[in-house]
């Protein structure tokens, strides 16, 4: 082990970090969830503000996480490190949902949401058969996390300017998008 508690074998780190699990939020989560959702390096480009007080945080399980279609707990050794949703599309939209992803900063580089929205993509285009668009809005500022979803073969569809307001400001955004035709695991 390196002074800082890491092991200097990259390979060690790599298996580590790879052994990931997703599951629902629960309230015994609050302490995890609390040490990444106060970070403003990780809000940052997130629509929600950081989090301030426990009680936003069991607002936010109780009221938003586990009533959720699909929002999960990124895990390392079953601890909550970060989170994982889907939002279904409906109306004109059905047929697409909408991915997003937190997660704490010290994990950062090591692979953990790469692996996650593989996880997700490839269970998700098996639990819903009327899925056939995955799709992901990205700050143009966030470079990692566009790495994240190429490294996870989602396809950049361009650039869309001035598309969503977040925390007082108009922002361009990156579209990306995997189709269950780009899958060659879904039927």
């Amino acid at each position: 082990m390196d002074g800082d508690g890491s092991s200097s074998n990259p390979e060690t780190n790599h298996h580590e970090f790879s052994e990931i699990t997703l599951r629902p939020f629960d309230l015994s989560d609050i302490d995890d969830f609390m040490e990444w959702a106060t970070d403003e390096k990780v809000s940052q480009f997130c629509i929600w503000d950081t989090y301030t007080s426990r009680e936003q945080a069991v607002d936010f399980i109780t009221n938003i996480a586990i009533p959720h279609p699909w929002l999960r707990a990124i895990c390392l050794k079953n601890r909550a490190v970060g989170s994982i949703s889907v939002a279904p599309g409906s109306g004109i939209r059905v047929g697409r949902g909408e991915i997003g992803y937190a997660l704490a900063s010290k994990y950062w580089g090591k692979g953990i949401v790469t692996r996650a929205v593989k996880m997700v993509a490839s269970t998700l285009f098996l639990e819903w058969p009327h899925l056939e668009r995955l799709e992901a809005l990205v700050n143009v500022e966030n470079l990692g996390s566009q790495r994240v979803l190429e490294k996870a073969g989602f396809h950049k569809d361009g650039v869309l300017r001035k598309y969503v307001f977040i925390k007082g400001t108009s922002r361009d955004s990156v579209m990306f998008s995997l189709l269950r035709t780009d899958r060659t695991d879904v039927p």
